[in-house]
């Protein structure tokens, strides 16, 4: 993994993401998106093993349940992003290329 991937992994999925992790993800499944993928279904399957909210009467509310909308939109964004690795994979760029009109002459 180049530091361009890295960087738009980190980027993606927060500063604190062990890097060892995501070399590994990386070696295992060859695209950055993959990878983001991969990291923001498991910590919505985090999410969802535990109750998202729990109540202790006077004492203590705890609601997860906008932290997991925010995954579920950041899982929905993901498939907008152009990661690192895409055009390096042997896609042709989509580079607007400008040519100027020159007038011809006719001739009969």
């Amino acid at each position: 993994m180049d530091v361009a991937v890295r960087a738009w992994l980190l980027a993606q999925l927060g500063p604190t993401t062990d890097t060892s992790d995501l070399d590994a993800r990386y070696a295992r499944l060859t695209s950055a998106r993959a990878v983001a993928n991969e990291v923001l279904a498991e910590r919505r399957a985090k999410l969802l093993a535990d109750p998202l909210r729990m109540t202790v009467d006077g004492v203590v509310t705890l609601d997860q349940s906008n932290n997991l909308a925010g995954l579920e939109r950041q899982i929905a964004a993901l498939v907008d992003l152009v990661a690192p690795d895409e055009l390096a994979a042997g896609e042709e760029s989509t580079d607007l290329v400008t040519a100027p009109l020159v007038r011809t002459r006719r001739r009969r």
